[in-house]
């Protein structure tokens, strides 16, 4: 009976190794952590992932090793660390007010056979201090050439500087210096020549940075030239008349402000009545005698430059009423000689219709004085000199 008894234990017994060796599905775990950057003072926050946890531990440790959460546990005493979510899918962690000193590689740590690690870099962005700008000079002449530097200091990464004059942007020449605080100074120099129209304009250093966004500074710049000079007629409009009075005004803008301006007659004298007021010339009851080129010229600290017009004078018969009298004259003229040309073609016409259908005939010449047929066209052969000619004529 105990052998009896003995088969179903030894049966039993196998029965559980068989149990044993069947083959289970055993999903893999995976354990995810992302980088993270953040500016300095802020907050970062570190998140551990696992899929397919099966109630295995996960901890959170800094760069150096140390554990700062295990599970939902803080052991390191910095309470800038937070426990944000923990999970078993999940541990996630807040780090408040981030200094530079904070920066470096966080472990995520999944206690497994063998144990898995991910590897969250915090990344912290300095952003840089406000940008200096400055000239070589901060006045232009019109087609010299200035430099502008700008300067940002304090970055981390290196900021980038680009640079833009009105909307066009501009090629800079850039130099990167690193400190000893692991910061970064970039400096950039602009290279440009100005003109007149380039006055007033800004030219802009704009900084780009992961930490900042539209930081920027500006300088108009300040450009002097000559004087732009122009005549303009007061009166009389229109075309000058002897006996008429002319004004001219002289105006000028430049940078400096021109502060002279003279009136000159090119190759002669200006009129010794001629009435000078600044920048403008009036000259009274005119004449023949005054035509010519009137020049205006105009000077600043930068230069002199000048403008001209040409005055011509008109007979004063040749007023409206002239003119009027003038048209009459031409228009009677023209008259006639169409009246003329008219009655020319008419006589021609008749003279040529009446003469249109004249032609002689030659064939019958002696026929009518011959007796006989034979005699008539010997005559009509040879008998030109002795027959009279026939004319026909249709009208």
């Amino acid at each position: 009976m105990d052998r009896q008894m003995a088969r179903p234990a030894s049966l039993s017994f196998s029965n559980l190794i068989s149990i044993s060796l069947c083959p289970s599905t055993v999903q893999s775990q995976n354990l995810i952590a992302d980088n993270v950057s953040v500016v300095e003072g802020e907050t970062a926050t570190i998140s551990c992932r696992v899929k397919n946890n099966d109630d295995s531990v996960i901890q959170l440790l800094n760069p150096n090793r140390q554990t700062i959460y295990f599970r939902d546990v803080r052991p390191l005493k910095d309470a800038r660390f937070q426990l944000v979510n923990f999970s078993d899918n999940e541990l996630r962690v807040s780090l408040s007010n981030v200094s530079l000193s904070d920066e470096g590689r966080y472990v995520c740590q999944l206690y497994t056979d063998p144990p898995q690690e991910a590897y969250a870099d915090i990344t912290v962005l300095i952003p840089p201090g406000n940008p200096i700008i400055e000239s070589r000079e901060d006045i232009v002449r019109e087609g010299n050439e200035t430099e502008i530097t700008c300067t940002s200091m304090g970055s981390k990464p290196a900021a980038t500087i680009r640079w833009m004059k009105g909307d066009k942007e501009l090629q800079g020449k850039s130099k990167v210096e690193a400190t000893y605080d692991r910061m970064f100074t970039v400096t950039s120099w602009l290279r440009l020549t100005v003109m007149r129209e380039d006055d007033g304009v800004p030219v802009v250093c704009i900084v780009d940075h992961p930490a900042v966004k539209d930081f920027q500074t500006q300088k108009y710049l300040e450009v002097q030239y000559k004087p732009e000079v122009t005549i303009k007629v007061e009166f009389p409009q229109g075309l000058i008349r002897e006996g008429e009075n002319l004004e001219l005004t002289c105006q000028a803008k430049g940078k400096p402000q021109p502060h002279q301006v003279n009136w000159v007659r090119v190759d002669d004298d200006v009129p010794s009545h001629a009435v000078i007021t600044g920048s403008d010339l009036f000259i009274e009851n005119l004449n023949k005698s005054y035509n010519g080129t009137y020049r205006c010229v105009v000077s600043n600290s930068v230069g002199e430059t000048y403008a001209d017009y040409i005055l011509y004078v008109r007979d004063s018969q040749a007023g409206p009423e002239a003119q009027r009298l003038d048209h009459a004259v031409i228009g009677g003229v023209v008259a006639v000689v169409v009246f003329a040309m008219l009655c020319l073609l008419i006589v021609l016409g008749r003279y040529f219709a009446r003469h249109k259908g004249t032609y002689f005939t030659h064939e019958a010449k002696g026929a009518d004085d011959a007796a006989d047929a034979d005699t008539a066209i010997i005559n009509a052969e040879g008998g030109h000199n002795n027959s009279d000619e026939k004319k026909e004529y249709y009208i």
